[in-house]
């Protein structure tokens, strides 16, 4: 099949090796963000927080969250031009959901008659997905793997590398970048940046995916 997203998903892979001397560009770096911040969630929710890692500083401190499991991924940590920590609220209040709501009727996308309607309507299913003690960690979560989703999409269309880790530790992310977090909670992350020729292993190797058959079903 000839079809660009084809062509997209066709070429992106998983990265094991990154070139440490190549940066993404600013320009590519404003395309990126605008990307995550534009994707889908339930009920236009936004559970999440994206720290964007680029500084050497706050690479240092992403390197030593690996200090007790997942020693695999800690070379991204610095090698790749910039890490993504994709991050959740655990216990996502109708006080969250208002601030969308909020820029929903201040962006024209929703009546101010419809308000609480919103509000109130749509946030009943954020309710049916929390707990007695307030968590709904599960659902938040969730919502992170859309943004991801998307983020490699985009990557890919920009011809940079990419290597979804949850292969990372998540109350040490919590401890060392507590501060940024603010309460929400980090367990999965995304190097990105340029493959080291030669030493990358997984890079130009065919895909390899179920048959058609055995995925999609059309009913």
């Amino acid at each position: 099949m000839s079809h660009q997203i084809i062509a997209d998903l066709n070429t992106r892979y998983t990265a094991k090796k990154y070139d440490a001397s190549k940066r993404i560009s600013t320009e590519d770096m404003d395309v990126i963000k605008q990307a995550i911040r534009l994707s889908a969630s339930s009920i236009n929710s936004q559970p999440w927080k994206f720290l964007v890692i680029e500084s050497d500083e706050a690479k240092q401190r992403f390197h030593n969250t690996f200090a007790n499991m997942h020693q695999f991924n800690q070379p991204h940590a610095t090698e790749a031009s910039h890490i993504i920590l994709f991050a959740n609220k655990t216990h996502y209040s109708k006080d969250d959901y208002r601030r969308v709501v909020d820029a929903e009727v201040s962006s024209g996308h929703l009546p101010k008659e419809m308000y609480s309607n919103m509000l109130d309507g749509a946030f009943s299913f954020a309710e049916s997905n929390t707990d007695s003690e307030g968590f709904n960690g599960n659902w938040t979560k969730a919502q992170t793997y859309i943004a991801l989703g998307n983020t490699l999409h985009t990557l890919a269309r920009l011809g940079i590398a990419s290597t979804p880790m949850e292969g990372v530790d998540p109350d040490l992310i919590s401890e060392v970048f507590k501060d940024e977090l603010d309460g929400y909670e980090c367990t999965v992350a995304l190097a990105m940046g340029y493959h080291l020729e030669g030493e990358d292993y997984n890079h130009g190797l065919p895909k390899a995916r179920l048959a058609m058959d055995d995925v999609v079903t059309v009913l």
